[in-house]
């Protein structure tokens, strides 16, 4: 694995031996590394950067410093001179989070591996297998597990790296949103959240993207919350051994009832801890590849 740009691009094998390596780490286990990482964040984010930034410095690597506000992209620089940029002065690994789909492609002559950090609404791997050693450490297993997908489908990169990660690795994979927000390119089925919420193992919330809905359909917060949120009443139909997990940012009162971020069913948090350790087993297995 010398870069991580897309689920598709993992094997089986691939996704359990990070998800293997990633509880070690939480387990105890240490590595170092010896070089330089760069965190080139094209869009806001919180979580994600900030969990690779304390991945790599747990790992032994520097950080440098990259601002895009303060960058020479504010004078029109490419997306691939900026990179080469890094490379030639001695990075030696470069996370990018970008709002255009695929802006890897643009890459492809770089000589440093690449950890895709979300781009626009294509893919957001790392998140996808924080979410899977989620679900592993949970259930032991990913076979014949009931999984609902639940919000702004179209719009969400997570979406399509978990439903094309869990189908692959044998769970069922269902979606559940406004006519709207559903993407028809991904071939899943869409269901009414309270014709399953009684069954499944997993209820995978979203966030509502408003970024991305370019003055697009309107919604009303209390009425998607009443059609599509997970409210209190839903929350006690749940079995008791599902669990709630969502990417964050969190819109409370909208995907899900406040208080029930912190219930006893919710992992939205383990989440936030696991992102941690899977970041590193990414980074570790691509560092490693690269001493070979």
């Amino acid at each position: 694995m010398d870069n991580l740009l897309s689920i598709a691009t993992l094997t089986q094998d691939d996704i359990m031996s990070i998800i293997k390596k990633a509880q070690a780490f939480k387990n105890g286990r240490t590595e170092q590394f010896n070089g330089y990482a760069a965190n080139l964040f094209f869009e806001n984010s919180t979580r994600t950067k900030c969990s690779f930034e304390m991945a790599e410095r747990r790992l032994g690597l520097d950080v440098i410093p990259f601002e895009t506000s303060a960058s020479s992209v504010t004078k029109g620089e490419s997306l691939y001179d900026t990179a080469k940029t890094l490379e030639s002065i001695g990075v030696d690994v470069l996370v990018i989070r970008h709002p255009e789909n695929e802006y890897y492609k643009e890459l492809v002559n770089l000589g440093i591996p690449v950890v895709n950090g979300g781009d626009g609404s294509g893919q957001h791997p790392s998140q996808c297998l924080l979410d899977l050693m989620t679900i592993y450490e949970e259930f032991g297993t990913f076979e014949n597990l009931d999984i609902l997908i639940c919000g702004d489908i179209l719009n969400s990169r997570v979406a399509r790296s978990n439903h094309e990660a869990l189908t692959r690795l044998g769970a069922n994979v269902r979606f559940a949103a406004p006519d709207y927000w559903q993407d028809k390119t991904i071939d899943a089925e869409y269901v009414a959240i309270d014709e399953v919420i009684e069954d499944i193992d997993v209820c995978m919330l979203l966030r509502v993207q408003h970024e991305r809905h370019n003055g697009g359909k309107t919604f009303e917060e209390a009425h998607y919350h009443h059609e599509y949120g997970l409210t209190g009443e839903r929350y006690n139909r749940l079995k008791d051994c599902a669990i709630i997990m969502h990417p964050a940012p969190v819109n409370r009162g909208v995907e899900i009832e406040s208080q029930l971020v912190e219930s006893s069913k919710s992992r939205i948090f383990r989440q936030m801890e696991n992102g941690v350790y899977t970041r590193m087993s990414i980074l570790s297995h691509i560092l490693t590849e690269g001493e070979r």
